[in-house]
């Protein structure tokens, strides 16, 4: 009897069809392809590719917006007249997006290392599809509605750019891998585009400034934390409780909003209307959608200003409350200036609020001005305790009251200021720079910065030498004791070139490896791969060898010939 030999054992590739299978619905040996991809598929990674790095853009852009949601919900709320936490579906979905996305990106990758051609299923082209457009379409809307959020990208990078340099140079370095067998396979352009984006990133730091690179013993004091609408985010906006809580966590100062009643007195709200802040629709429903500014102040006072926060939770942290604080937080009522200032008087706390003039037709349109001077005068407490930022009869209420602090919120030339007797600057944390700060700060003029939030922003600004912040979050920022980060540029400049240095030695390395690996590869001629096909279990060198045999470029003779010369054996 004769025993027969198979040809050649075909191994399950189990991790090679789940690749092809998953990315293009190939599961089939007969269905994959090492020919070149087709420049139509060409176009749809180059798609692929562009909409992950769209999506990284855009998550992160939400992932450092985070000290700005709740301005963002606001921006909302004057929209739809609604409140809720816009952030969540946003957020949900950009994460769903990005991670199938960066999965079939990593799909992609691996095909190219294996040889495989690129073939998207159309289930995937689809979905690709979606997700370009249903981004674009989001930042299309933010840039409309919320356009100068954007600059949170550039402030942020100075507090993460080292960080994701390194991130991204570990990344490309990792890629090596890939580009070198490509390289290897005779693909010679894709080496000179890596070789273009590995020297950007060994440039990069060039480019990288940051106010945390400086040298320890030039960092300033602590910025001061000043309560913006007292502890927002432990108990209702602008009432009592609020600012009690806020006392209670050490901050310098209390800020908020002011407007003034129908009968004249200046009170606490943020809102032009009381529908989000009180139970104006359930104690006076026909009156919910007026303005503010036209209840007098037995109306105000009726008004319950703390159950709102017990319903919509828009901090996420009523679950956190006992029982009594919940007691509280409910039966909280609209606050007054005058109240707020007593308070201030009392702690020995500096008391900063921006005034809205009364709208056209309000008795006190043209007096609210002199009216709330006059609250402020008769509340007790110091003048020097008062940041005024009205510019409206400025020169006036400096002859009244000359030892108020004179505050601007609009960014003005030294000379201006001096002139008009300011010494603070009130801004917007992205309407300043280092360079500004430390500018204002040489010509005597200190500056406060809002809304700060989040530790990292107030870390950078601690570094570029900012003299206080307005923050609704002033229980997290206690916690911050020092600047989360702090290097100086020698030591920078060390951690620079050390990381280019090991990437540099890991590319070269791994360059050299493949070259000395498929060379190696390629000593082998098909008639030994056809012969050692018929080993049952075949080594390691042997499937090798087949792999490559498909790369070597043979013509169907060249096997015809070694299966004669295997069948003659």
């Amino acid at each position: 009897m004769v025993k027969h030999q198979p040809l050649q054992v075909y191994e399950r590739q189990l991790c090679l069809s789940c690749l092809t299978g998953i990315y293009g619905c190939r599961w089939k040996r007969y269905q994959r392809s090492h020919d070149d991809t087709t420049k139509w598929e060409c176009l749809w990674s180059f798609i692929l590719f562009g909409t992950f790095f769209l999506l990284l853009v855009w998550f992160y852009f939400w992932w450092e917006a985070h000290n700005d949601y709740n301005e963002f919900n606001w921006f909302l709320y004057n929209r739809s007249g609604e409140w809720s936490d816009g952030t969540v579906p946003i957020l949900a979905t950009t994460a769903a997006g990005f991670t199938y996305i960066a999965f079939l990106m990593i799909l992609a990758l691996c095909h190219i290392a294996v040889g495989q051609q690129l073939n998207l299923h159309w289930l995937h082209k689809i979905g690709v599809t979606a997700a370009l457009l249903t981004t674009v379409i989001g930042v299309i809307s933010v840039s409309q509605m919320w356009g100068e959020e954007w600059d949170i990208i550039s402030i942020s990078l100075q507090a993460t750019g080292p960080f994701l340099h390194i991130g991204a140079l570990a990344a490309v370095t990792a890629l090596a891998w890939l580009v070198a067998g490509q390289v290897a396979r005779a693909e010679k352009t894709i080496l000179l585009i890596y070789l273009a984006v590995l020297l950007s990133l060994y440039l990069t730091p060039l480019s990288i400034s940051s106010p945390c690179i400086m040298e320890r013993d030039s960092l300033k004091a602590r910025p001061d934390v000043i309560g913006h609408q007292g502890a927002p985010m432990l108990a209702p906006e602008n009432t009592l409780l609020s600012f009690r809580r806020a006392l209670q966590l050490n901050v310098s100062g209390l800020e908020a909003e002011v407007a003034i009643s129908l009968d004249g007195v200046p009170f606490l709200i943020k809102d032009r209307t009381l529908r989000r802040t009180t139970d104006v629709s359930r104690a006076i429903p026909e009156r919910q959608y007026e303005d503010a500014s036209f209840f007098n102040w037995t109306d105000l006072r009726s008004l319950n200003a703390g159950l709102w926060f017990l319903k919509d939770d828009p901090y996420w942290t009523v679950q956190y409350m006992s029982e009594r604080e919940r007691w509280l937080v409910g039966n909280q009522t609209v606050c007054s200036l005058e109240q707020m200032l007593q308070l201030a008087a009392r702690t020995n706390l500096s008391a900063l609020f921006t005034l809205r003039r009364p709208p056209p037709g309000h008795p006190h349109h043209f007096s609210w001005v002199n009216l709330t001077l006059a609250t402020v005068l008769s509340s007790g407490i110091p003048q020097n305790l008062v940041m005024w930022s009205v510019d409206w009869d400025r020169e006036v209420v400096r002859q009244k009251a000359p030892g108020f602090q004179q505050i601007s919120t609009k960014k003005q030339l030294l000379e201006t200021l001096h002139q008009n007797g300011i010494s603070r600057l009130l801004l917007r944390y992205n309407q300043a720079t280092a360079r500004d700060v430390r500018m204002y700060a040489a010509g005597n003029v200190s500056m406060t910065l809002y809304t700060v939030n989040e530790p990292w922003l107030y870390s950078l600004l601690w570094c570029s030498g900012v003299q206080s912040v307005s923050s609704e979050a002033p229980q997290v920022l206690k916690k911050v004791l020092s600047p989360l980060w702090l290097m100086s540029p020698d030591e920078y400049c060390l951690i620079w070139v050390a990381t280019d240095l090991v990437s540099f030695a890991l590319v070269l390395g791994i360059f050299i490896f493949q070259k000395w690996r498929m060379s190696g590869m390629r000593s082998y001629n098909p008639e030994q791969i056809m012969l050692s096909a018929a080993v049952r279990r075949s080594s390691r060198d042997v499937n090798i060898m087949k792999e490559k045999l498909i790369f070597s470029g043979k013509s169907l003779p060249t096997y015809l010939c070694a299966f004669n010369r295997f069948s003659n054996i």
